[in-house]
């Protein structure tokens, strides 16, 4: 596919998370992860919107939690029909007015025209949204001039509370999303969002099973936006046990589409694991067999040698990937 003009993204500014109980994420992101929490809505936007948010920050990752306050609002509409979730992603970019005209272009759904809001000091904000593959969850562009609140209706702290982010997380890496089937979100992602193909895979872990009698499989692929850095990690189930695959079960319980993770950049991930795990929080599990396998799969992807100790990879159980 022949290169198309970049929508201007600069980053994955922050993301709405809708929560059904909006202190035990407080107590989550404050406690577990760090975070500080930086303000949430005043009380004309909860009154108006029918939703209370608090915003939670680490670096350069910002989390937004909503919960209803009565019916109707974005946030009861989401969790009549799905768990717990990613909604809303939002993007900061250079020129609204170009973006909103590209997408348009290109086949893109917007859900309203260009909103703009302007502060007491003159700065100003704009923004739309639109309708995505992803399940419901929809993505915001954002430009900002100057504004410094998240959104209209945002009241900052005078200082943040809570978290300190002692743990060392920069900002998000990457979006993870599962879907049951990945090629109308791949042209979507092409055609509309002109992001490009990066890296893809598939494998099942049948390759793990001595009988192969069951498993769970994945066909990603990972798409970005080689202007911005911003990248999205797509997932299918992959057949034998296609119904068995954690995708297609997270695709049954988020009934659709959606996102199922944010990978966050850490700047040393032995002590981010180690805190986090003193903390209280809860890892996947990694079998030993795949630290017995991991010397000879490293020297199998052209990479000699890794700087941390595999023996403290191992009690930690984090996982190691490479190319030489």
């Amino acid at each position: 596919m022949a290169k198309v003009e970049s929508l201007g993204i600069r980053r994955l500014e922050s993301v709405h998370y809708y929560v059904r109980d909006l202190e035990r994420s407080r107590r989550f992101y404050t406690e577990k992860m760090d975070f500080a929490e930086i303000g949430g809505s005043g009380e004309e936007l909860t009154r108006a919107g029918r939703q209370r948010s608090l915003a939670f920050m680490a670096g350069n990752s910002v989390v937004v939690c909503m919960e209803p306050r009565g019916e109707g609002g974005r946030a009861s509409r989401w969790l009549r029909k799905h768990p717990d979730g990613i909604g809303t992603l939002n993007f900061e970019v250079e020129d609204v007015e170009t973006t909103f005209r590209l997408l348009e272009k290109r086949g893109g759904t917007p859900i309203q025209d260009i909103q703009r809001f302007e502060d007491g000091d003159g700065s100003t904000i704009a923004f739309f949204s639109v309708t995505t593959p992803f399940g419901d969850s929809t993505f915001r562009f954002i430009q900002r001039d100057g504004y410094k609140p998240l959104f209209p209706g945002f009241e900052a702290h005078e200082a943040p509370q809570g978290g300190k982010n002692r743990i060392g997380f920069v900002g998000y890496d990457h979006t993870t999303s599962n879907f049951p089937t990945l090629a109308p979100a791949i042209l979507w992602m092409e055609h509309v969002m002109g992001f490009e193909r990066y890296w893809e895979i598939e494998f099942h872990t049948t390759d793990m099973v001595p009988d192969r009698s069951h498993g769970s499989g994945l066909r990603s692929i990972v798409m970005w936006d080689p202007g911005s850095g911003v990248k999205f990690a797509n997932n299918e189930p992959w057949r034998p046990f296609f119904r068995s695959s954690q995708i297609n079960i997270f695709n049954e319980e988020q009934r659709g589409a959606g996102i199922q993770h944010l990978a966050l950049t850490v700047d040393d991930i032995i002590h981010c694991v180690k805190e986090l795990r003193a903390r209280g929080i809860e890892f996947m599990p990694t079998p030993g067999t795949y630290y017995d396998a991991l010397p000879e799969r490293l020297k199998t992807m052209g990479v000699g040698s890794i700087d941390e100790d595999l023996s403290v990879l191992r009690e930690l159980e984090i996982l190691v990937d490479g190319d030489g």
